[in-house]
């Protein structure tokens, strides 16, 4: 039975003209007109049977025409020679098929007709509209675990899903200013992932706000901090270092060179010869032949940078036989400043996650633990394949190398494993502005880290890594990365740049539903892509748990009559670098 069983007399207007995916409906009933709204859904009368063709409004128009035969030039055109002309303007978005082999009432993204001229349109609206959406919601969960996201703005009674495959697979966005809803809305896709049995996905938490969120398939970790560096704290304990032998030859001098120094390509080339070096003797010692056979600058060994600093120290004042006394040599006082770089590198106890990682760290088995917490679906502690990173106590001149680093090293062992073991996992990417960002300076910390979102961007499918960028500023993140991403949850945005980018990144058709994007709600959200049949208008549901707010209740706080006031202790925190 079809599901869209309208009578003739239902009908609002008729099809005016017909342009590609647009349609002009001349709408004789006015009553009906007075109730339509940009954004309804209509449906109008296909020329196949069984067929049904979905459309949006997108423009309500009344107009005057003049009737032929009018007035001379400059005379007033008289009342009864004016008529007057209601039209609506819809865009059209798939079909509805009454039935395809044994399924009923499938609907798709798809225009196998055109509507005639004078075909019928109707409004979706009541319990046809409530049974069109359960309609498509069945079709999209139908026989998995659902994606929900709660519920439509156009009907209440039903459950807005989405198709969990095509969201991870094909990337997405999640944008929207500060205070509208996006901390929920990556809430409580996490609950609902947590809960599947081998789920895996890593949030990178950047202000600690995802603190909150408990359950057996959610694992926190925290990347080390100043006051972990005294104590023995492990990877088991949830505390993650990331030893400086992770770096690539281009991330370690993007840290540490100066490039503006004009013994810059010395100390470069000087610094690779040893790094080179002393990760070989590494390998050789611990008798790593098949290693060695291919191995490269950038391959993650342990290695010691005091050796390396006090080889460097050794040709920084090195002294050479000359004619008739020693004189200096070829690198004399050239590598003394990239020394001193590096040495404060070392001595900066923010740093400690990176150069004071203690002798568990520096061992050759330990790349192969942090890689089975990151991407197994099993985390610490216990705990499920929901690992939230929060990288709060890193330093945010280096929060895009070290970010980078992470996903970096979560790509590289994703593609270095088979095809048949690979297990696919997302990275979530929250205040992705801050180090996916558009705007970076050549060469540095930024770029560097860049390049790792941006190879995921393009190849993470083909190796079951899915990217979600997380950001209230989406005129600040890399073009690039969000041209990837193929579905999109717009919460509010109040920013005309912000507004421009997401109008670019949807379908021309859809170009004005991102007029409503300064209008939503808080907790509502404009859904289109590949993981949403229908492009829709959701109410968020609120996670169980919600997540830390960093909104900063000011009048209510300058209103109490007394306050407790932690300035002294903060002071001797900055001074000790620990809290």
């Amino acid at each position: 039975m079809s599901l869209l069983d309208y009578k003739k007399d239902e009908s609002i207007g008729t099809v005016f003209s017909v342009d590609t995916g647009n349609v002009l409906i001349s709408v004789t009933d006015l009553d009906a007109l007075r109730k339509l709204q940009v954004n309804h859904l209509v449906v109008i009368r296909s020329s196949k049977a069984g067929q049904h063709l979905i459309g949006l409004i997108s423009k309500i128009m009344r107009k005057a025409l003049v009737q032929a035969g009018g007035p001379p030039d400059g005379e007033e055109t008289p009342e009864e020679q004016i008529v007057i002309e209601n039209l609506i303007r819809v865009t059209l978005i798939g079909t509805l098929l009454d039935a395809v082999g044994t399924q009923q009432n499938v609907f798709r993204r798809t225009l196998e007709t055109v509507p005639e001229i004078d075909a019928p349109c109707f409004v979706l609206h009541g319990e046809m509209m409530t049974e069109f959406m359960k309609a498509i919601s069945r079709q999209v969960h139908e026989g998995q675990k659902a994606l929900s996201l709660g519920k439509y703005t156009i009907d209440e009674n039903a459950d807005a899903w989405l198709d969990g495959n095509r969201f991870f697979q094909r990337h997405a966005v999640i944008v929207g200013s500060t205070g509208t809803g996006k901390s929920w809305t990556v809430a409580r896709i996490l609950e609902q992932a947590a809960e599947l049995p081998n789920a895996n996905a890593i949030l990178f938490d950047i202000h600690g706000e995802y603190a909150p969120l408990t359950g057996d398939g959610i694992c926190h970790l925290r990347v080390a901090g100043p006051a972990d560096l005294a104590g023995a704290k492990k990877l088991s304990d949830g505390i993650v270092f990331l030893p400086f032998w992770l770096l690539t030859y281009e991330e370690m001098l993007a840290m540490m060179l100066d490039r503006s120094d004009q013994n810059a390509p010395n100390q470069a080339m000087l610094f690779q010869r040893e790094v080179n070096d002393t990760k070989r003797a590494q390998l050789d010692a611990l008798k790593k032949r098949d290693v060695l056979a291919n191995f490269t600058i950038d391959s993650p060994v342990p290695y010691s940078l005091q050796t390396v600093v006090a080889k460097l120290q050794e040709l920084d004042n090195q002294m050479v036989p000359g004619r008739n006394q020693e004189k200096q040599g070829p690198f004399y006082g050239k590598l003394s400043r990239f020394i001193q770089r590096l040495e404060a590198k070392q001595q900066d106890r923010r740093l400690g996650f990176l150069f004071d990682v203690g002798d568990d760290a520096m061992r050759y088995e330990w790349l192969s633990e942090l890689s089975t917490v990151l991407l197994g679906s099993t985390g610490v502690r216990g705990k499920g394949g929901v690992k939230i990173i929060d990288f709060s106590e890193v330093p945010s001149d280096v929060l895009p190398l070290v970010v980078g680093l992470v996903a970096r090293l979560i790509f590289s062992v994703q593609q270095w494993t088979e095809k048949d073991l690979r297990h696919p996992i997302a990275l979530l990417c929250d205040e992705a502005h801050l180090y996916i960002p558009e705007r970076h300076e050549a060469g540095g910390l930024a770029e560097v880290g860049l390049r790792s979102f941006e190879r995921i961007a393009k190849e993470g499918r083909k190796y079951g890594v899915g990217l979600i960028v997380i950001s209230q500023r989406p005129a600040e993140v890399n073009r690039t990365v969000l041209s990837q991403c193929n579905n999109y949850v717009a919460m509010r945005l109040t920013n005309a740049d912000d507004q421009a980018v997401i109008k670019r990144l949807l379908p021309d058709t859809l170009g004005g539903f991102v007029d409503l994007l300064p209008i939503l709600d808080i907790g509502e959200a404009l859904v289109v892509g590949d993981a949403a049949i229908l492009p829709s208008r959701i109410r968020i549901d609120k996670p169980n748990t919600q997540p830390s707010s960093a909104t900063v209740d000011f009048w209510d706080l300058w209103g109490q009559k007394k306050i407790k006031s932690g300035i002294d202790e903060a002071v001797e925190a900055l001074r000790k670098q620990q809290s």
